[in-house]
């Protein structure tokens, strides 16, 4: 009787588990196929994403206009269903391992549950301990004991091992553990991205360095063909459309002016200035004698150390180029660089204290007969005939730029320091930032307003970088603080080096597409969405550029 007794209240609670681990399993399945669906169901019924060819869309929704709309419902409803299809075969997948799974477990509790029972009936401890009416044989009872507790350990461990199906606050807190182990690993491949995406957008392309090599090579063995050219008049007329061009970057220089040549009315109009270091002056000067401008344009090339009256008695840049400290602060290479700190590594960057980058607050003094210019970054490309900017009215002001902020963001409080007390006086932290890139001069106002003095007095002060901790927008915005006037933003598209969600609607409606950020396009980490928008204006004609594999 009292064997039948034991029996019955062990299969009790084995049915009580097994009861509390299907209700589980069900639970914890259905919890996920719902996710897994929702999941799945946002990615199948997603607009297929537009690639572009020149400026031409091509996608799912451009051919779909070109054939029969029945013919692409069906094709709708039989990817909709093959892709469901396939959904459920992975569940019944995962539903069949889950029963195996469980299968397996119910057969190792029943064999557990019966192992109890089949001691409590060997004849042995039968006879001993549950039939005999005498005194208990202590032996056989120590036998007995240890025979149970060996069970009950090796029960304990399983249960142990199956917790985890059957605690539901467990497999919750595993499932927080294993999102915030996933958030870490996320957060290091976005750091080690950015650190590899900083050191790619501060290298020179092998391309790019072979091209400079190969001019330079015909530079050295033809001297009589590229011997200096007398100044034309040209250079000096304010009548004309003036171009200015400060960069180090053969092949983005011809891209620019390329660009604008092949889209002015009157090219024979234009003329450009370019700026570049000693060591592209002679291959700048080579590329653009063996690949003259189209169109009647005009071309200066000016190397930066010509113009003598940029020293560092004068400049405050130059100057503080000399200082130990911003040596240390931009040129030291330290072990921890490129692990801490990693948001402020664009701040590290040395191009923002390169003259060739300052050279823009000196306008009037490099072209002093000038009235107006209009300045363009080397990674744009012209779009549209930009003659009409000319005939704009400043309305006095000195420079003509296109507004950058909208809501909260690109506000003067993102670039200078408003904890700072004189900042905090003279600017307000809500004034709306520019775009340099595209920028209208008028180099009389400029005088007028002795702007290139304030620009002075601004970055004096900035040396233990303060005021501001990047590069010249934030002096050009303290700069020209009252004397910006405002362009329409369809003169200037901003972002095509870092933001892929810019529509091509808005970029075929601009007159100028700027491709600020990391991602160049004449570098590998461009923007393949993007790149053909300035590889068409790449000379591919040029033998150096085939000899050098520019991958265009």
């Amino acid at each position: 009787m009292a064997v039948a007794v034991r029996s019955g209240r062990g299969g009790s609670g084995g049915g009580s588990v097994l009861g509390s681990f299907f209700s589980y399993r069900i639970f914890v399945s259905a919890m996920f196929t719902l996710l897994f669906l929702a999941t799945l169901s946002v990615l199948f019924s997603s607009h297929p994403v537009l690639e572009t060819e020149g400026n031409t869309y091509v996608g799912g929704t451009f051919l779909a206009l070109q054939s029969d709309p029945l013919k692409t419902r069906l094709d709708l409803i039989h990817n909709q269903a093959n892709n469901h299809m396939a959904l459920v075969n992975v569940y019944a997948m995962y539903a069949r391992k889950l029963k195996l799974e469980i299968s397996e477990q119910l057969k190792m509790f029943n064999d557990l549950a019966k192992n109890f029972s089949d001691i409590q009936l060997k004849p042995t401890y039968l006879t001993a301990l549950f039939e005999s009416e005498g005194p208990i044989d202590e032996d056989v009872l120590r036998q007995f004991e240890k025979e149970v507790k060996d069970k009950v350990k090796i029960a304990r461990l399983m249960i142990t091992e199956s917790k985890e199906s059957y605690d539901n606050q467990l497999k919750i807190q595993k499932l927080k553990d294993t999102i915030f182990a996933v958030h870490e690993l996320l957060l290091k491949a976005k750091k080690n991205g950015a650190v590899a995406s900083s050191i790619a957008a501060k290298s020179t392309p092998k391309s790019l360095h072979c091209l400079a090599m190969r001019l330079m090579e015909e530079r050295i063995a033809h001297p009589e063909k590229y011997e200096d050219d007398e100044p034309k008049p040209e250079f000096e007329d304010p009548s004309l459309y003036h171009y200015v061009i400060f960069s180090d970057n053969v092949i983005a220089i011809s891209v620019v002016v390329n660009s604008v040549v092949k889209n002015a009315e009157e090219p024979w109009k234009h003329v450009f200035h370019i700026v570049t270091d000693r060591m592209n002056f002679a291959a700048t000067k080579v590329w653009f004698k063996m690949r003259p401008i189209q169109g009647g344009a005009h071309i200066e090339i000016n190397a930066m150390d010509n113009f003598k009256f940029l020293n560092s008695a004068y400049a405050p840049v130059l100057r503080q180029l000399e200082s130990a400290n911003l040596k240390k602060y931009y040129f030291e290479t330290r072990a921890d660089s490129t692990t801490k700190d990693i948001n402020n590594m664009k701040f590290r960057n040395p191009k923002y204290l390169s003259m060739i980058n300052h050279l823009r607050f000196y306008l009037p003094e490099l072209y002093p007969k000038l009235r107006k210019v209009l300045f363009l970054d080397d990674d744009v490309v012209v779009q549209k005939d930009l003659t009409p900017l000319w005939k704009i009215d400043m309305d006095g002001k000195v420079n003509a730029a296109v507004d950058t902020c909208f809501g909260s963001f690109h506000r003067f409080s993102e670039y200078l320091n408003f904890s700072h007390a004189l900042i905090k006086e003279k600017f307000n932290p809500r004034a709306c930032a520019w775009a340099f890139g595209m920028n209208m001069f008028d180099l009389d106002a400029w005088r007028w307003e002795k702007c290139t003095e304030q620009y002075h007095y601004w970055q004096n002060l900035n040396e233990d970088r303060t005021l501001w901790k990047l590069g010249t927008l934030p002096a050009g915005l303290v700069t020209f603080y009252s004397t910006t006037k405002s362009l329409d933003k369809s003169w200037h598209v901003l972002g095509l080096g870092v933001n892929p969600s810019i529509s091509m609607d808005e970029i075929n409606k601009a007159a100028v597409i700027h491709f600020s950020g990391d991602m160049k396009p004449w570098l590998d980490i461009g923007m393949n969405r993007y790149k053909n928008l300035w590889s068409k204006y790449v000379d591919n004609e040029m033998e150096f550029v085939q000899m050098c594999n520019f991958g265009m």
